[in-house]
């Protein structure tokens, strides 16, 4: 069996396991990073001649640490990687498709969680200024996206999966049915994204998806990761990605209320853990606090 034919065989597994499609598509993403990298350098992809060298090479190449803007990928990205390795096959070898495992001696790398990075009050106004300015179905498409994103947290792959029927204006919350380990979360939103939602409701032929393609399909993740990568550029915003919306939500919530558990709360984490990443010390406010 080579690596290719377990891959699929593992990824079998996760989905009777009922993993989430992000987790199954994470796992998929790195394996077939390394079966590239195999075909690429003229390695075989035999599973008995995959080894702990192959796996390190590997793992030292630009295909892992190269990132695709330039530089070196954070170590927490390649630890995904690592973790990725380290889990696949030490699964194949307890089902008994190897001889050894390959993947006994990686370590993830010591690091510390990178601070999340939510967008300035600058870079906001900056954003919203560009798509209040932007006319044609698509801005307002994007504009009424964007505001959600900001106004409740939600990740992309949550927004894109709205239909117009999970959305309750009178009340201000919504059914979100693509979170996270599968499961639906009620979540709140604020003014602004109330208003631009009712307009683009307003202006759907119908039921059905609520961020909808040119052709009237449900809008795909790349599809607005593309749109709302392209918003934040046209705004002079280049260090940011569609998850920091996520994060700015985050920490401008905290800063308004100082509630870690509402925060929690807010964005449907399940470990409080999870949202102590957001507690970062200001630095700024610290200086004015002690009055250095």
């Amino acid at each position: 069996m080579d690596l290719r034919q377990a891959l699929q065989v593992y990824l079998l597994q996760l989905r009777a396991d009922g993993r989430s499609p992000h987790t199954i598509k994470s796992y998929e993403r790195h394996l077939g990073s390394l079966l590239d990298w195999l075909a690429k350098h003229g390695r075989s992809a035999a599973l008995d001649e995959i080894t702990p060298q192959v796996l390190a090479e590997f793992l030292v190449s630009d295909d892992v640490r190269a990132s695709g803007r330039g530089g070196l990928r954070s170590t927490s990205t390649v630890n995904a990687v690592r973790t990725s390795l380290r889990v696949v096959f030490g699964w194949l070898h307890d089902a008994g498709h190897t001889r050894i495992n390959p993947a006994r001696l990686i370590r993830r790398a010591i690091c510390s969680p990178p601070p999340p990075k939510g967008l300035s009050d600058d870079q906001l106004d900056r954003l919203r200024s560009v798509l209040a300015n932007a006319t044609g179905v698509a801005a307002a498409r994007d504009r009424a996206m964007v505001a959600l994103m900001l106004g409740s947290g939600l990740r992309i792959g949550s927004t894109v999966a709205l239909d117009a029927g999970d959305v309750d204006l009178a009340n201000g919350v919504l059914t979100a049915r693509c979170v996270k380990r599968d499961r639906v979360q009620r979540v709140y939103f604020g003014a602004e994204a109330r208003a631009e939602l009712q307009r683009l409701i307003a202006g759907l032929p119908g039921p059905g998806p609520l961020f909808r393609a040119p052709n009237g399909e449900r809008l795909t993740v790349r599809q607005a990761c593309r749109r709302i990568t392209a918003w934040l550029d046209r705004a002079g915003i280049h260090d940011a990605s569609p998850h920091s919306l996520r994060h700015t939500f985050a920490t401008r919530l905290l800063a308004r209320t100082g509630d870690v558990f509402l925060v929690q709360k807010a964005l449907g984490h399940r470990s409080i853990a999870s949202t102590a990443v957001y507690l970062q010390v200001d630095e700024e406010r610290l200086r004015k606090v002690l009055a250095v």
